[in-house]
């Protein structure tokens, strides 16, 4: 029995001493060449099929369109320091650096869906492959295989990696972060080098979406510090003093330079965004839209609902939580208890916040994909080779996966999907073809839709009220009005001789002026 627990040491890269134990090295997980053949088939194909949805789906309101539109007047107006909700009046809500990289895209590759999305997705990539090269170098490349197919196929990483909105750029931040902490404190090759990507990590967040950023990285990183007891090794390994100078240069230019320009963007953004949105549900401050009140703790329907169709994969390994228990509590080098800290992080700092959405939990999702492996091997007592059981329900889950993004494809090239409703892309083209080389202009009655502005290079306008049709009639043109569909039968008796009646949508109705 003594035998059997007696400690190793473990020689790494850099020449440093590990010592574990050998229920650690055993439970290094071994796929077949054909399983690892049939898993990096499915990332090739599920990339391929995430391409041709960046250039098929349509920009839908609101958050997407608005962040497209917000990087297209960026291009348009040369203002690379003050992103613009409108023109001439800024938009505070966020940092820059999402809506850099998606008119960086624009201006190489012009205004469209390849343009605003391609910086996007080839981040997600970047971040795929980092995150696969450090759980290789820990844990071997079968489980690192393993846990970026899941990351890559769960709902909401899919949905973020080609979608233009601030979360992924600023996940990325924290998951440089994550992986350079671990890497530096793990003492392994190249870790003063890791040690800064923490603070570089650092600094994008805080250009992509400020200090939440910060948060959720402090969060993980001082838990599983304390758990571990590791304060000597993270005050001895990591570069503070020239990291946070580092971090500081990446970010505070920018923050001054957006004070100055546009004086009360701190203020806004300090004490609204990040304050006042997450613990005030009636918060009645939001300049660009309305607060999302949620019930205190939706944050765990909203993580269950990201994780699919892995969630139950994840769910299913607890009913031995007293197996997994014991095997994380023996890990020397802490990997399992670093990565369930992350994995809770979001939730956790969220949990008593009111004014959230789904996407707030996209921070932990990497940690969960891989968490999710040691929880299996620890509930079949360590065994490398995974049990026929959880490879049928494995590869399941990714048939699943690869099934319902087919399904999503095909819907938006079809044309009939919840989705490609909600954008006015179709609108937008129908009315230019109609006029042909008339004038005119597009207006909208009560309704301010962002992907309209994009699809007509912000060429639309938007109305109050019917009181306004005179401006209209009265302006020497032929003009389009499109409004709700539920309007039409509240419009006034003289208005159909004045406009005529052209397309019918699954919203909207388009009237041409007569």
């Amino acid at each position: 029995m003594t035998s059997r627990w007696k400690f190793l040491a473990i020689i790494d890269e850099s020449g440093n001493t590990t010592i574990t134990s050998p229920r650690e090295v055993s439970t290094r997980m071994t796929l077949t060449q054909m399983q690892r053949r049939c898993l990096w088939g499915f990332l090739v194909l599920a990339g391929i099929l995430r391409v041709l949805m960046i250039f098929e789906i349509p920009f839908t309101d609101t958050t997407e369109a608005r962040y497209a539109e917000i990087a297209r007047k960026m291009v348009e107006t040369g203002d690379w320091i003050t992103p613009q909700f409108d023109y001439g009046v800024p938009f505070w809500g966020k940092p820059p650096l999402h809506t850099w990289v998606s008119a960086a895209g624009m201006k190489l590759f012009g205004v469209g869906h390849l343009g605003a999305r391609i910086f996007i997705f080839l981040i997600a990539v970047a971040t795929v492959w980092m995150l696969y090269a450090w759980a290789k170098s820990f844990k071997g490349r079968d489980y690192a295989l393993a846990g970026i197919v899941m990351l890559s196929s769960s709902a909401l990483f899919y949905l973020a990696s080609g979608t233009v909105m601030t979360d992924l750029v600023m996940a990325s931040g924290v998951f440089l972060s994550m992986v350079g902490f671990y890497v530096a404190v793990s003492g392994r090759k190249h870790a003063r080098i890791w040690g800064y990507m923490f603070f570089v990590g650092l600094g994008l967040g805080m250009l992509a979406k400020g200090p939440v950023a910060v948060v959720l990285t402090a969060i993980p990183v001082g838990m599983w510090v304390l758990l571990k007891k590791r304060w000597v090794d993270t005050w001895r390994n990591m570069p503070w003093v020239e990291g946070s100078l580092l971090a500081a240069c990446i970010f505070l230019p920018w923050y001054v330079a957006a004070e100055m320009k546009t004086p009360g963007f701190l203020e806004y953004f300090i004490l609204g965004e990040h304050w006042h949105r997450f613990l005030d549900s009636g918060w009645k401050g939001d300049l660009y839209g309305h607060g999302h009140a949620e019930t205190r703790g939706t944050v765990w329907l909203f993580w269950f609902a990201a994780v699919l169709p892995w969630s139950f994969f994840f769910l299913a390994p607890l009913r031995w939580g007293g197996r997994i228990y014991r095997g994380i509590k023996s890990e020397e080098n802490g990997w399992s208890l670093y990565l369930l800290c992350w994995a809770l992080s979001p939730m956790l700092f969220f949990t008593m916040a009111t004014n959230i959405i789904a996407t707030y939990v996209i921070t932990g999702l990497p940690a969960v994909c891989f968490l999710v492996i040691d929880m299996w091997q620890y509930a079949g007592e360590g065994a490398p080779t995974p049990k026929r059981g959880v490879v049928r329900f494995y590869v399941a889950t990714v048939s699943v996966a690869m099934l319902l993004f087919t399904l999503v494809y095909g819907a938006a090239v079809l044309g009939g999907s919840s989705v490609v409703q909600k954008s006015q892309k179709y609108l937008i083209e129908d009315a230019n073809q109609i006029r042909g080389t008339d004038g005119g202009d597009i207006y909208y009655l009560d309704k301010r839709y962002y992907s309209a502005e994009f699809y007509s290079a912000g060429k639309v306008h938007t109305v109050k009220g019917l009181d306004q049709l005179d401006e209209i009639l009265n302006n020497g043109e032929r003009d389009f009005l499109v409004l709700r569909k539920n309007r039409m039968a509240k419009l006034p008796a003289d208005f159909l001789t004045k406009f005529k009646l052209e397309r019918l949508y699954a919203r909207d109705a388009l009237y041409y002026e007569l």
